[in-house]
């Protein structure tokens, strides 16, 4: 007959109970240096009677395996409040940033004149308010841009202006060569392909067709 399985609980008589703390002791302390034999474990267990008696097995120091033991389980912990501390910090961030652009999302819609239904007057009055500021920005700029480029074509105009005047200066210089046979047929075509240029871009600048009498002049000098 093989033993029956005995029930876990713990043991009413007093010396049942010594009885079975010192065989089951005896079988935890061989169990734990078989362990640490036969699989080169580091050991040590420790073990209090109900009277407060000691018993203990190392195979090591057993102050060291102790404090090897502190430290382990003090980095499992600290890595895990890490792990938890940077979950949740993301997970506040991520949900304050969905927030963040849910208002946007709303904003744009208002400001698109959609969604409104669910504003009150004074938020209608604000979003109103925003839109007329955001008007007179842009007006504004627009407004600095024309002047800018209003100033770019007078200065553009002035330089051209000033560009024929040195031409019209050169044209009478060559009149003046040319009726002194002075100057060569092919200086004088250099320098009226210039003169019809500049006169060119002048008349873009000023919109209008000044450059009649110039070319007529040149006409008249081949």
């Amino acid at each position: 007959m093989g033993r029956g399985k005995i029930e876990i609980k713990r043991i009413e008589n007093t010396t049942n109970r010594q009885v079975t703390f010192c065989k089951r002791r005896n079988g935890l302390l061989k169990k734990a240096y078989e362990l640490s034999i036969l699989c080169e474990a580091e050991v040590a267990l420790i073990v209090f009677s109900s009277r407060g008696r000691l018993y203990e097995y190392s195979n090591n120091n057993i102050r060291n395996t102790i404090e090897r033991y502190k430290k382990a389980s003090s980095d499992n912990s600290g890595a895990t409040t890490i792990t938890e501390i940077n979950a949740q910090y993301y997970q506040q961030e991520s949900t304050k940033l969905r927030h963040q652009i849910q208002m946007l999302q709303n904003s744009n819609r208002h400001l698109m004149g959609d969604s409104l239904s669910n504003l009150t007057v004074k938020e209608l009055k604000q979003l109103e308010n925003r839109l007329e500021r955001g008007l007179t920005r842009i007006r504004s700029k627009k407004h600095e841009m024309l002047l800018a480029e209003i100033e770019y074509l007078q200065k553009r105009e002035i330089e051209l202006e000033n560009e024929n005047v040195l031409i019209r200066a050169k044209i009478a210089e060559v009149e003046r060569l040319q009726q002194a046979d002075l100057v060569s047929g092919a200086e004088l075509n250099a320098i009226q392909a210039l003169a019809s240029r500049n006169f060119f871009e002048s008349t873009m600048m000023e919109g209008e067709t000044s450059y009649s009498q110039p070319e007529k002049k040149l006409l008249h000098l081949g």
